[in-house]
């Protein structure tokens, strides 16, 4: 069983052969469709359509005039790609630690870390689990610092009663990869209540120019265009955002297939020593876990590890993956390497299992088979 594998069903590809054949290819009338769904359905006023997560969180650092000489703080137990857009920007990432509980940065974490040239804060809900980010939201502005979070795994999370990205938050980004709850093979988008921040953001998308290609070649449209920006190239085509809108329209039932499933998995815990789920702490009714991926935490003893478990579980042929290696892991970020007691001790326990929404209740069982041998020291045994 591999570790992930994308739920693709034929309406969502008819609605992917359309745009083949109305020969609408780059950024037109389905990313315009995707976006106002997303602003609706998330409750913002703005959603602009990205190719990816990655570029999503670099426009925000931009447009929010993030350069040399600013730090900007940030998990380290997180994926790279924020802390790759920090120093593009010419800015000095600072990773802070995570609450043992919730594996998320928080106001406690960050704060020992804020100096005069902080500018930002990056915020991420592990797996997706609301982090509580209204409380890092007023302690941000009221020292000036903007939030942008880092939602790449939040499509599905309500952190008390509200999707990334609304509630009096700044931006917030999506990532739709293959791997995320609604994809569009790549890409992401940036979503914010800030309708001067969204202007930037469109306008540095594409190259600076102040018309795309559907206001230049459309009916009523133009050939002339100014460049009133050094943008960069990070559209999202209509092919992409065709594949996530047929995503969409079979999102509820998705996302609860992942809820039940994690249901299953977190009861099967109780009963397999030394494994337990992983960030679970702090969840309040007005919440809602995306349960992009399932983490577990593997408690080493004189018979197991996290990598040894992982490899019986390959052998058991269940794939399985880790969320994450930590930022300061990386030799181009290890001059930017300090103590962090609680990622320190938590990553290399970490192990996330297969989830996604075609998974069978036969598949899940044997998930949990495979790694209830694995845990108990054992090679799994074929019938």
């Amino acid at each position: 069983m591999p570790y992930f594998r994308p739920d693709i069903d034929e309406h969502t590809i008819e609605l992917v052969a359309e745009s083949l054949r109305n020969g609408w290819l780059t950024t037109g009338p389905k990313v315009r469709a995707f976006e106002e769904r997303m602003a609706v359905m998330c409750g913002v006023r703005n959603a602009v359509g990205l190719n990816s997560a990655t570029a999503g969180l670099h426009l925000a650092l931009v447009a929010y005039g993030v350069g040399p000489g600013d730090e900007v703080i940030l998990p380290a137990l997180s994926f790279v790609s924020a802390a790759h857009c920090v120093r593009h920007c010419g800015a000095t990432p600072v990773f802070c630690d995570v609450e043992p509980d919730t594996l998320c940065g928080s106001v406690a974490t960050m704060e020992p870390l804020i100096t005069e040239r902080t500018k930002a804060i990056v915020t991420m809900p592990y797996a997706g689990r609301p982090l509580g980010n209204q409380t890092v939201l007023a302690y941000a502005r009221a020292r000036g610092i903007a939030v942008i979070e880092d939602a790449a795994l939040g499509v599905g999370t309500i952190d008390a009663g509200h999707w990334p990205g609304s509630a009096g938050s700044d931006v917030a980004v999506f990532s739709f990869y293959a791997t995320k709850n609604v994809t569009s093979a790549e890409g992401g988008m940036l979503l914010t209540n800030d309708d001067r921040i969204a202007e930037s953001v469109r306008l540095l998308a594409l190259h600076g120019m102040d018309r795309d290609a559907w206001k230049r070649y459309t009916a009523g449209g133009t050939w002339r265009y100014d460049v009133s920006a050094l943008g960069f190239k990070y559209n999202m085509p209509d092919l992409s955002a065709a594949l996530a809108l047929g995503q969409l329209d079979r999102f509820p039932q998705m996302q609860q297939r992942r809820e039940e499933i994690a249901a299953t998995y977190l009861a099967a815990l109780d009963e397999i020593p030394g494994v337990e789920a992983a960030a679970m702490g702090r969840i309040g009714v007005t919440d809602r876990h995306s349960w992009c991926f399932f983490p577990v935490s593997i408690q080493p003893n004189a018979f197991i590890t996290r990598d040894t478990v992982a490899i019986a579980m390959r052998e058991a042929n269940i794939g399985t993956s880790v969320h994450y290696i930590p930022s300061t892991e990386f030799s181009i970020y290890s001059e930017y390497a300090r103590p962090l007691p609680v990622t320190d001790r938590v990553w290399p326990t970490l192990l996330s299992l297969p989830l996604f929404p075609g998974m069978s209740d036969d598949d899940v069982r044997d998930v949990v088979d495979a790694l209830s041998v694995a845990a108990a020291g054992r090679r799994y045994a074929f019938a």
